[in-house]
């Protein structure tokens, strides 16, 4: 199993940027395939990015494509989520997910069963 924890959130202007950490216990953290959700309040949480265990593979929401980047640092157990020009439809609680069995990356909540408590992001207008 994995533990996991975000930090980095935090209130920020729009067309500002924020890091997002996500922290992993354990030895195994590089067999996972890692990804971002995040959940705006009275909304369904929404997937944000994933990325395969090794980095090679990504996906985007198109939301957030051209502005948001996923990444990971195995050696550290840590993935992130850089956000840049953010937009007030970005603040929201952002989760960061993990999942060891899956073939093929997906955008689907159910498909991670590890999830961290969240960290929120604010963007003022």
């Amino acid at each position: 199993q994995v533990q996991l924890v975000e930090s980095g959130g935090g209130l920020v202007q729009a067309g500002g940027s924020l890091r997002l950490s996500c922290a992993g216990s354990g030895r195994t953290f590089s067999d996972y395939a890692m990804a971002w959700f995040r959940q705006a309040p009275g909304k369904e949480r929404e997937f944000v990015a994933a990325m395969t265990w090794s980095g090679a593979a990504t996906i985007y929401a198109d939301s957030v494509k051209g502005r948001f980047i996923i990444s990971r640092d195995n050696a550290k157990n840590t993935a992130y989520l850089q956000m840049r020009s953010l937009r007030p439809e970005d603040t929201a609680v952002y989760y960061c997910a993990a999942d060891r069995t899956m073939q093929r990356l997906s955008r689907e909540r159910g498909m991670y069963p590890y999830w961290g408590p969240g960290t929120q992001v604010t963007v003022s207008s």
